[in-house]
Parts: structure tokens; C-alpha cells; sequence
């Protein structure tokens, strides 16, 4: 099969997989593997490998799939591992609830709506957002009743900062493996600062969409004010030491830095051994293994060492369907990339390349929306998207990094019950379901539509 009826059997594949994944319940693992296979043999990928008149292979079915399997994992399997385990630790160990309080103190009490987002934002840059919001839902609902902000206008302002910088910023693993799927793995640098460039429209639509649902929307989220600092107090007493402000933020400002380092130093042209070694220093694994070994100096910090391995297995644990997710898609992207799809929008790219930043917008947007994982929807459409790269003009790695970040935003695009994060904002906050799609769906819908804007601007300008 070739040509259009080739596209149309991968929009068909691509319903199926949502259909899987979401109403029968099948893993997403086996869905989009049993999708890439189908394709494949639609696509009439041979089943073994033949030798071709002119001394060159191709490859069957079996070998591609293996090929996008091993490729994936090759590239970004240690740095999804390493960005989750600081994250793990910076959970245990009260690190999150440290940087919350250090951006309250910085933003002040007097501003709780912009404080609360903007913690949410910067926690969830090391932490899974649904974590994230279990964490600091103490400190929201003390700040609802020191304030008398509206519950409903905290809660949202919580949701979107965390949700924001959870599809954007890597060390998060979902924009690690989109970034890393789409080549620009060691552009991972470019990627953090264009994650916190994009941020700003959602941050801004998601603050004042946050003013205006408190005023339409009233939660059952009334506790006593002497409870709630009693849960805050026994969160405090639970982690026993809190670690210091250095050590909270070095796991990820010192790799950080290392990159950003390395990045110069390649733009310079220097050489030599110290250039080398910061060069070496500065690519995305061994960055964050330098930023593991700070996290695991924080365990010592706090009295916490003897958690060190129970910290690795739970990291290992729950990353794992991460890992197998992400190399499902790499298996998808492998296939796409040796059928006739690419030659054939190559052929017509000006109808396809017509779409811009809004392709794999939507169909991340698309993704996130039946089956309600961002990060299944950022992996699977950065597989998709990666072998289309040049066809759909993203070039350059600015281009492909624009890409990545409207997929972030499509992964934004919505949250509703089909996503454990919608749960977890609407049951901790006590909205009712209703109330969940008016203020959380409706809100990630607001997030999503500024994001885009803002990336489609980007695009003039950087693309």
C-alpha cells in the first residue's frame, strides 16, 4: 500500500491505537505496537530481509521494529531514568515543599493566586505533576484560608503552573523523550529555555482564567483553618529535616548550567582537554548523573541515606512504563520512516507543510484527548512526527524544538476524566465531576490555546 490510501490507513491505525488505549483498556505499550505492526504490514514492509540487486539491504518488518526499539532506548532510556529518580528524591526528601516555600517567600503571601502557580510551575519542573499536586495541596489549602482567596481560583492556579512546565520543561520525562525522539537530544539546553519561554502565555492565561472561574465555580473544599495547618505541620514533621535552599536547588540548577556550558563552549569552537571535559560534563546523561549524585547528597543532608535504594527501586518502578512507552513509539516512528509515507508527503509537503506548528499540535491535542496520558500523547506524536521532520520544514533544531513544544502544548489539550490528573486535582480539591470539566477541562483548554499562539509566534520569529 502506498500513496494516499497509505495515509489513510495510518489515520485509521492512529484511531485504532486511541481506541485501545482508551475504551478497551489495553496497555498503551501493546496498543501502539500492535499499531506499528499493522502499519507496517500495510505498508508492505517485507516480513524478513532481502538483499537488493545493487548490494544495499532492506530490512523486514521484524528487524525495523527492533531497530526503533533498540534506537530509543539507546538514545534517551538513562536520561528519562536519571531525570526521574532526582525527581523521586526531591519528592522523599521535602525538597518540592522546599522550593514551594522559597517561592512563596519570593512572590509573597500578598499575591497567593501568581505565588501558588508559580510553585506549582517550578515543582513540577523535577516532578510528575500528579505528585506534585499532592504535595503542595496543604499549602494551597493554608493559603486559601491566611488569604480568603477564592479555594476554586487556588486550585486551578496550582493545576495549570504544575501542568505547564510538566509538558515543557525536561528534567519532566515527557519532554525529555519528545525532544530526544525528535533528534534534539543534545539540544536539551534549547529545550529548557524554550520550555520556560513558552510558558509564558499559558502561565498568564491560566492566572486570569483562574481570577475568573473562582468567581463562577464554588468548591466543597471548606476545611477548618486550625486542620489545615495541622496538615501542614504533620507534612512539615513528616519529612523530619527539610534540606537546605543549596542543596534543594542544585540537582537541577548545577546540570542545568553543566549544558548550558557545554552548549558555549561548542558555539566558541574551543578545544583542549578542560573544553573536552566540559563538553563531556555538559551532555544530557552525564549532566543529570552529576545531578543525581547532588540529589543523593541531599539524602545524606536530611538523615535519609538508608532510603537510597528503596528511592532507586520506586524511580525504576515507575518509569519503566515510561521507558517501554517511549520505545513503542520509537518502534511507530521506525516504521513510518521506512514505508512510502514520507516519500509521498514529500510530494505533496506543500499541503502538509501548509499546517505548520499546528500539525503535531493537533495531533497531540488528539492523543491526550481520547486516551488522557500527556506523556503517551507527547511520546507517540513525537514518534509520529520525528521521520516527517523535514517534509513538515522543521529543519533546523530551533524548528524541531518549536515542534516539541507544540506538542507539549497538544499534550495539554485536555484534561478531563480520562486522565488521573483530573481526578487528582477535582478529588483533593473537592470539585464535583461537574465542576472538574468546568475548572480543570476547561482551564487545560484555555492553557492549550495560548500555548499554541505563543509557539506559532515563536515560529515567525525563530522559524
Amino acid at each position: 500500500m502506498t500513496g494516499l490510501p497509505l495515509i489513510l490507513a495510518f489515520w485509521v491505525a492512529i484511531v485504532i491505537m486511541i481506541v485501545m488505549i482508551s475504551k478497551l483498556r489495553i496497555h498503551p505499550f501493546i496498543s501502539i505496537m500492535l499499531v506499528a505492526l499493522a502499519l507496517g504490514l500495510a505498508a508492505g514492509i517485507p516480513l524478513i530481509d532481502h538483499k537488493l540487486a545493487d548490494g544495499t539491504m532492506q530490512y523486514g518488518l521484524a528487524t525495523v521494529i527492533g531497530q526503533g526499539f533498540s534506537g530509543t532506548f539507546t538514545s534517551i532510556g538513562i536520561v528519562i531514568i536519571l531525570g526521574a529518580m532526582i525527581g523521586t528524591v526531591l519528592e522523599k526528601t521535602g525538597g518540592a515543599l522546599k522550593l514551594a516555600d522559597m517561592m512563596i517567600h519570593l512572590v509573597g503571601k500578598d499575591n497567593p493566586v501568581i505565588a501558588v502557580q508559580l510553585m506549582g510551575w517550578v515543582v513540577s519542573i523535577p516532578v510528575f505533576c500528579d505528585s506534585g499536586f499532592v504535595i503542595l495541596d496543604p499549602i494551597r489549602k493554608a493559603l486559601v484560608r491566611r488569604t480568603a482567596v477564592s479555594a476554586v481560583s487556588m486550585t486551578f492556579a496550582l493545576s495549570s503552573g504544575l501542568f505547564i512546565s510538566h509538558v515543557f520543561i525536561p528534567p519532566t520525562p515527557g519532554p525529555i523523550a519528545a525532544a530526544s525522539t525528535l533528534g534534539i537530544g543534545d539540544y536539551l539546553l534549547q529545550v529548557i529555555g524554550l520550555g520556560l519561554l513558552c510558558s509564558i502565555f499559558p502561565l498568564i492565561a491560566g492566572y486570569f482564567f483562574a481570577r475568573w472561574i473562582g468567581t463562577k465555580v464554588k468548591s466543597k473544599d471548606e476545611v477548618d483553618p486550625e486542620e489545615v495547618a495541622k496538615i501542614y505541620n504533620d507534612l512539615i514533621a513528616s519529612y523530619g529535616k527539610l534540606p537546605s535552599a543549596f542543596s534543594t536547588l542544585a540537582p537541577i540548577i548545577i546540570p542545568i548550567s553543566l549544558m548550558a556550558l557545554s552548549s558555549v563552549i561548542v558555539m566558541l569552537g574551543l578545544t583542549g582537554f578542560v573544553p573536552e571535559l566540559m563538553r563531556f560534563l555538559g551532555t544530557p546523561i552525564i549532566a543529570l548523573a552529576v545531578g543525581m549524585a547532588l540529589a543523593t547528597l541531599q539524602l545524606f543532608s536530611v538523615g535519609r541515606s538508608e532510603e537510597f535504594y528503596a528511592i532507586c527501586n520506586s524511580s525504576l518502578t515507575a518509569v519503566g512504563p515510561i521507558l517501554f512507552i517511549t520505545a513503542a513509539g520509537g518502534v511507530l516512528g521506525k516504521v513510518i520512516a521506512v514505508s512510502d509515507m514520507v516519500r509521498y508527503i514529500s510530494a505533496h509537503a506543500d499541503v502538509f507543510g501548509g499546517m505548520g506548528i499546528f500539525f503535531p499540535f493537533l495531533l497531540s491535542a488528539v492523543l491526550k484527548t481520547a486516551q488522557g496520558s500527556s506523556t503517551v500523547a507527547m511520546i507517540t506524536t513525537a514518534g509520529i512526527i520525528a521521520p516527517l521532520l523535514t517534509v513538515l520544514g522543521f529543519d533546523t533544531p530551533i524548528q524541531a524544538t518549536l515542534a516539541c513544544m507544540a506538542i507539549g502544548a497538544g499534550a495539554m489539550t485536555v484534561s478531563h476524566a480520562n486522565d488521573s490528573y483530573f481526578w487528582v486535582v477535582s478529588e483533593f480539591s473537592g470539585l464535583t465531576p461537574d465542576q472538574g470539566y468546568r475548572v480543570q477541562t476547561l482551564g487545560t483548554l484555555v492553557l492549550g490555546i495560548a500555548a499554541i499562539a505563543e509557539i506559532a509566534l515563536l515560529s515567525m520569529v525563530l522559524g
